[in-house]
């Protein structure tokens, strides 16, 4: 009788169903939930979407769950609502493009009453299994425990690629992935151990990548779709903190370039259009079919930190020759700071190189402090710019990144506290409309998001698992010298 006991809990916890409950009346409230998942659309293979009830008052709390030709019924566990696996897969496999109701009902003296009903619709496309992130302590002087993590998205797994503790607490940065490819990926690591380490199919280097004609080592990366180059900025940077503004640090260039990696002939490559005492340039991205390099562009200002809200980036583009690694010689200008008087940082275009996303502040280009970022998208078909009214908050929306099949756009945001960056997912439909977007889900979610201490800082997805370890990292950091590389403009 006790071992058929279990068998009927576990059961019961496997399918995170209950029995019927029989409602006795409605009513128009609408509870609030952590996280926001009503009327959101989430791909085929996301993780479930457990969530708590927030204004529970110490209510029974139950859900039913409309599907077409199915109900099922659930109750909560002290407002909290977590999906067994095998009922959560078979919801989404069930109704992969189609729309499911969920209907909050709580229990009172005279039964059980429905409130007002929400629905999750289920997209047909996937978005890619995983996502890299750098967790770190929300301002830049506390690096003595920081890391690159991956979250795999069709569960709550998470695990470390690296973390700095394994090394000696030096600040790593700038992970990057080679089309989305787990065994292609960089990183850097500064001060002790510093480089940039690149592993690709199966080799790995370590590269000293400050030249006597660049003004730093290697920065902000971008891989190009064949993976022979690799975009980077070079940036000779400052910050400040700022006591009485909401934005409350404050990363300016006193100078910036771009440049091409080439790396089989291990040679950083530039031009006058990217390199030039006039103006700082940053945050390169190659196009997918790897003809154009765009890249944000601001007139140098200084003296800094006097002067940084001056810096106001444009948004450009130059043709890109990946036969010779050389550059056209006249830049397009999509988006114009001295007209349009905002600043743009970290331009990301759809796989499809249909769409590209941009973020938009006030000036400078640390947008991940700004408050008044948001983001737009530009239809590069037709040249049209939109407000991606469906994303956009009053608190930070800023990094970003696409799923391989440009239907999933992953961005940080700090819509939530105003002070921890957390990533959040949209569905980008087939017209580049942004759908409401959800909080990366997590077993037990209000519990997890008030204890995280850290940000998550550049979501990449990944088409799969990273097999590098953080020891082999660590040993490989301290074993090699790093390499240096050459230097050519053309």
């Amino acid at each position: 009788m006790r071992r058929l006991m279990m068998f009927g809990a576990l059961l019961l916890m496997f399918c995170g169903c209950s029995s019927k409950v029989n409602i006795t009346g409605k009513s128009d409230a609408s509870p609030v939930i952590f996280p926001d998942y009503k009327d959101v659309t989430v791909p085929v293979n996301v993780a479930p979407l457990n969530f708590e009830v927030i204004d529970s008052l110490e209510r029974d709390w139950a859900l039913m769950i409309e599907t077409a030709g199915d109900v099922r019924y659930m109750r909560a566990d002290n407002g909290l609502f977590a999906f067994g696996r095998g009922l959560w897969k078979t919801l989404l496999q069930e109704n992969k493009g189609k729309t499911m109701t969920f209907t909050l009902c709580f229990r009172g003296e005279d039964g059980w009453t429905a409130c007002v009903p929400y629905e999750i619709h289920v997209a047909p496309e996937e978005m890619d299994p995983y996502l890299a992130y750098r967790l770190i302590p929300p301002g830049y002087s506390l690096w003595k425990e920081m890391g690159i993590y991956q979250r795999d998205l069709t569960s709550f797994r998470e695990t470390a690629i690296y973390r700095n503790t394994q090394g000696r607490g030096n600040c790593v940065n700038c992970h990057s992935f080679r089309d989305r490819d787990p065994e292609a990926m960089l990183m850097h690591m500064r001060s002790e151990f510093g480089g940039t380490y690149v592993f690709r199919d199966g080799t790995r280097e370590k590269l000293d990548t400050k030249t006597d004609e660049t003004i730093s080592a290697l920065v902000y990366p971008y891989w190009h779709t064949s993976g022979r180059y690799v975009a980077f900025s070079v940036n000779r940077t400052n910050q400040t903190l700022l006591v009485h503004d909401p934005n409350r640090i404050e990363v300016f260039d006193e100078a910036s370039d771009v440049v091409v990696y080439d790396v089989e002939r291990h040679e950083i490559v530039t031009a006058d259009v990217l390199s030039s005492d006039e103006a700082f340039e940053t945050f390169p991205t190659f196009s997918p079919d790897g003809k154009s390099l765009y890249f944000c562009s601001s007139a140098a200002v200084g003296p800094m930190p006097e002067k940084f809200r001056e810096a106001k980036y444009s948004l450009c583009r130059v043709d890109f020759n990946p036969e010779d690694c050389s550059f056209g010689t006249e830049v397009d200008t999509l988006y114009n700071a001295r007209t349009g008087g905002r600043s743009v940082s970290f331009p990301r275009i759809s796989p499809d190189g249909r769409f590209l996303v941009y973020a938009l502040s006030d000036y400078g280009n640390f947008s991940i402090w700004h408050k008044d970022s948001d983001l737009y998208s530009i239809d590069l078909a037709t040249g049209e710019t939109s407000f991606m009214d469906a994303l956009n908050s009053n608190d930070v929306e800023s990094y970003h990144s696409w799923s391989g099949n440009s239907r999933w756009l992953v961005f940080s945001t700090r819509r939530d506290d105003g002070l921890y960056t957390k990533p959040y997912f949209s569905y980008i439909d087939g017209d580049g409309n942004a759908h409401k977007p959800f909080l990366l889900p997590q077993r037990d979610p209000r519990k997890y998001y008030e204890s995280q201490m850290y940000s998550y800082n550049i979501p990449e997805f990944v088409s799969g698992k990273v097999a590098l370890k953080g020891s082999d990292i660590a040993a490989f950091a301290r074993s090699d010298e790093a390499h240096k590389i050459g230097f050519e403009r053309k």
